[in-house]
């Protein structure tokens, strides 16, 4: 289900978030040139979903993104990360860049950071781990499955 698009009316390039009613998660798929103005615009969005969802899962694909992305990473983890993790995101697989296989997350330490990033290369790799990490996650019953007829 759509729930924010943000095109940019010169080159179209946009980030979209939406909520994956049958994985249960949150994704936001960045296409095209994004300048820092519109993936700040992108991730404050995030922030404004999240806090109707209260999802635990995010999955942010990079991989349309071309160019240079986003510069401020101190913006991201001092001030955006926080914020996500108080309304309740424990899991980010991340997916890079395709043309260049890396972007502003790969490489970095992710010791401050609140909740779990995984960073992949490939999509396939990312919703696996996603869907892993919110199987394992889910609350346990007592050896005891409900069946509705």
């Amino acid at each position: 289900m759509l729930l924010n698009l943000n095109i940019d009316p010169e080159d179209h390039s946009s980030c979209a978030i939406s909520y994956n009613e049958h994985e249960y998660w949150l994704q936001a798929i960045w296409k095209g040139y994004v300048d820092p103005a519109e993936a700040m615009h992108g991730a404050q969005a995030y922030l404004q979903q999240a806090a109707n969802k209260r999802c635990a899962y995010l999955l942010n694909d990079n991989s349309r993104l071309q160019g240079p992305w986003f510069d401020s990473l101190d913006w991201l983890l001092d001030v955006w990360a926080p914020e996500a993790a108080r309304l309740g995101l424990r899991y980010v697989a991340h997916i890079v860049q395709a043309d260049t296989h890396r972007d502003i997350f790969s490489g970095r330490n992710f010791d401050k950071v609140p909740f779990e990033v995984q960073v992949f290369q490939e999509r396939a790799d990312a919703i696996e781990w996603l869907q892993w990490m919110r199987d394992s996650n889910l609350p346990r019953t007592s050896g005891m499955v409900a069946v509705s007829q």
